[in-house]
């Protein structure tokens, strides 16, 4: 054949098929190769996408005027790539369809079935391999005419992943006629239709699911009929929502002896707050069908989480320490905390004032003291109950506040500031005010003290407000716990957290010999007052320092210029003695103390509103290096990358304002060997920094069971449950963590695309 000829042949071949082509367009479907068995395919035409391709199939021969019909996009993937579920799980995206339906059509959402859990190192994803059909079903308008034909067309959008993960995309275009009679089945895609609607979650009678949640967990509970013999082990509760569980974490199953099972479910770790409601597809084990007549392979669940009662025997494995906490353990924990709480840097300086207190009393009738402990101790336990009110009228109302929140408040620390100032003004003797603010709120009484047991009960309230930057061992996991409880348990938590804190002054105070064995009131007396001046003072320099944090140097300085105008009116009210000046200086020195105290106040109030508006982001954190060593913000998003590249993370949940993270950092965490630790483990190091309020932070805190820092959260890099270091750290405590870590952990990779 010459040259010729094989050209003319080609366009002649070219018109045959043409011709062929626009002869199919008469029949059924459109656009579509012929099958092999020369059966029509009614299904549009297949895409080219990388590794996968799609198409949209009928699973009717026709359509029916006002009679929903159901198509399905057909995806085939090569070996070893998948696609996602509508939860893709910890990474990943789910098929999305985008329809462009003649006018009157509607079309429902996709009908998915059950997933596989599909393994990414430390994640665990949610998808499909091989072959799928993802159902949809359509409804036409019922005016339509008999012998017209309709062309469905849409875009759908998937991505689909190996190691690397490829988006991917295809034009959507079906035609079918528009017949009277009920339309015929496509026989050659029936068999994938019917593979599709047999692994979708099913309702079956007589099956009851309930769910409850317990502090970092749930449960669900499912009773099968009893007059089914089932089996649960291996089953797999897939979660419709992201995030909810965590996707990675085993989910036990154990039998009750009424016959139910109850299966535990690990909350996510970056769930933004507690399910109201499990969704999703309870999967039956591998070989097992729990329909009569062996055709369901997963339950669909939707259900309320039950919140009134625990979730018990689930055998679930929580990565919070109150994860398994009862009230009494709650309650001792509490107690223990409250009572470690008097040794802490943050309370010291008002309990030194009390030992002056003691003093004072030494001698006189034992009801006296009683009585000024009593006083003290109701103050504690009063401010606890206010605290906790707080917290669970704010917490109800959708904030996200926990352990310190007043802290969080610039202007709160601004009158904090100057109200232990004035505290060291009035030891140091600058001015003396009766029953005023700064001598109830020290207890440091004159003469007349036998009588002030409004002194010692201010006292408690100032020790407990004190108290809130710091969080004693045993008292976190108390803390996380209460907060998970009805209202009556958190308030029974939070009073033995403030008898615990009591304790002690009060015991003592209980004991005449102990104080009859203290010395004499004596000249001693004006020394040491002065001298508790100074623990005052070093608390003022703190909260300066943690309002420059928050407010910026803009912010401090209007503190400092507050500072000022209050300890001018100190002066005024000290230097001019009400009772040695004539009616008329009187009321005009104490009008100008007056006008110097306002203006304090205004100036300190104006510093925090100006200076937070105007201080640049908090970033304390530095750029991470390759080999770790560098802190890096904290995201829920950054530990989940890490995590996935099997990297350790250590995440340092603080503040500020929190005297035991700054401790910790400076005593352990900044230390040669501990940092030298960190970087030979290649672990990235993340802070948190809850020095103003972070809804984000706030809920990793709550995930860990905790509501308040300092919280130390070390993850091993291999899906396992992160470990928990107590909140008194030593060098020790963290080398021995890290120890059980490999000893080549992967390099940082630096940013990551999502797989």
């Amino acid at each position: 054949m010459n040259a010729h000829s094989f050209h003319s042949g080609r366009r002649w071949a070219a018109l045959a098929l043409l011709v062929a082509a626009l002869g199919l367009g008469s029949g059924p479907a459109q656009a579509q190769p012929a099958a092999a068995s020369g059966a029509p395919n009614y299904g549009g035409p297949e895409d080219d996408s990388p590794h996968s391709n799609a198409r949209l199939v009928s699973e009717g021969q026709s359509i029916q005027p006002g009679e929903p019909f159901t198509v399905a996009l057909r995806m085939v993937m090569r070996d070893g790539w998948h696609s996602y579920w509508t939860n893709p799980g910890d990474s990943g995206q789910p098929t999305r369809i985008e329809w462009a339906l003649p006018e009157g059509f509607t079309a429902d959402s996709i009908q998915w079935p059950h997933p596989e859990q599909v393994p990414l190192g430390s994640l665990t994803n949610y998808g499909y391999s091989d072959k799928l059909f993802l159902l949809t079903q359509i409804t036409p308008p019922a005016d339509l005419e008999p012998g017209t034909r309709v062309t469905l067309e849409g875009r759908a959008k998937w991505l689909v992943c190996e190691e690397t993960c490829l988006p991917a995309e295809s034009a959507l275009s079906l035609t079918l006629p528009v017949r009277a009679g009920k339309p015929a089945p496509n026989e050659r895609w029936q068999a994938g239709f019917a593979r599709s609607r047999a692994r979708q979650p099913k309702r079956l009678d007589g099956w009851d699911v309930t769910a409850t949640r317990s502090t970092g967990s749930y449960a669900l509970k499912v009773t099968p009929p009893e007059e089914r013999s089932v089996s649960m082990d291996g089953a797999y509760f897939f979660s419709a929502d992201k995030p909810v569980i965590d996707h990675a974490a085993a989910q036990p199953v154990s039998k009750m002896d009424d016959g139910s099972y109850l299966i535990g479910l690990q909350q996510s770790g970056y769930a933004t707050e507690p399910a109201e409601r499990l969704r999703g597809a309870l999967v039956a084990p591998e070989g097992e069908s729990w329909g009569p007549g062996g055709d369901v392979q997963a339950l669909r669940v939707n259900v309320p989480v039950d919140t009134t009662t625990k979730a018990v025997a689930t055998g679930t494995t929580s990565s919070d320490a109150g994860g398994g906490m009862t009230l009494a353990w709650a309650l001792l924990f509490a107690f223990a905390g409250g009572a470690i709480l008097n040794l802490m840097p943050c309370v010291f300086p008002v309990l030194s004032i009390k030992v002056l207190n003691f003093a004072e009393h030494a001698g006189e009738e034992n009801a006296s003291p009683r009585r000024h402990g009593g006083a003290f101790g109701a103050g504690v336990v009063v401010s606890f109950w206010v605290l906790a009110g707080l917290l669970l009228v704010l917490r109800a109302g959708g904030s996200q506040i926990g352990w310190g929140f007043q802290l969080q408040s610039p202007p709160f620390i601004a009158l904090m500031t100057m109200l232990f100032f004035g505290i060291g003004l009035n030891l140091l003797g600058v001015f003396e005010v009766g029953t005023g603010l700064m001598r109830w709120g020290g207890g440091v009484e004159g003469a007349d003290a036998g009588s002030s047991y409004g002194g010692s009960f201010f006292s408690g309230v100032l020790a407990t407000v004190v108290a809130t930057p710091c969080t004693a061992p045993l008292m976190g996991a108390a803390l996380g716990f209460a907060i998970s409880l009805s209202a009556a348990g958190a308030l029974a938590v939070f009073t033995a957290l403030g008898v615990g804190m009591a304790a002690p002054y009060v015991g003592l105070s209980m004991a005449p010999g102990l104080v009859e064995r203290m010395p004499r009131p004596g000249a001693w007396m004006e020394t040491l007052r002065q001298g508790l001046a100074f623990p005052m003072f070093a608390t003022v320099v703190w909260l300066v320092w943690v309002f420059g944090q928050q407010a910026g140097v803009s912010g401090m300085a209007m503190l400092l210029g507050g500072l000022l105008l209050l300890s001018v009116a100190a002066w005024i009210v000290g230097r001019w003695d009400a009772n040695r000046i004539s009616g008329r200086a009187r009321l005009f020195t104490r009008g100008l103390a007056t006008v110097a105290l306002v203006g304090a106040v205004l100036v300190a109030l104006v510093g925090a509103r100006y200076g937070t508006s105007s201080a640049a982001p908090r970033n304390n954190a530095t750029k991470a290096s390759a080999k770790g060593g560098a802190w890096q913000p904290f995201s829920p998003e950054k530990v989940e990358r890490l995590r996935a590249e099997g990297r350790p993370v250590f995440v340092d949940f603080t503040a500020a304002w929190c005297l035991s993270c700054q401790v910790n950092k400076r005593t352990t965490l900044s230390k040669t060997a501990v940092q030298n630790a960190f970087e030979k483990k290649n672990v990235a190091l993340l802070k948190a920094d809850w020095t103003n309020r972070d809804p984000t932070i706030t809920r990793a805190l709550e995930s860990h069971g905790r509501n308040g820092v300092p919280l130390y959260v070390l993850y091993r890099g291999d899906g396992s449950d992160p470990k928990l270091l107590p909140e008194i750290l030593t060098p020790d405590i963290v080398l021995g963590a890290l120890e059980s870590l490999p000893g080549n952990a992967p390099a940082a990779s630096g940013d990551v695309a999502t797989r």
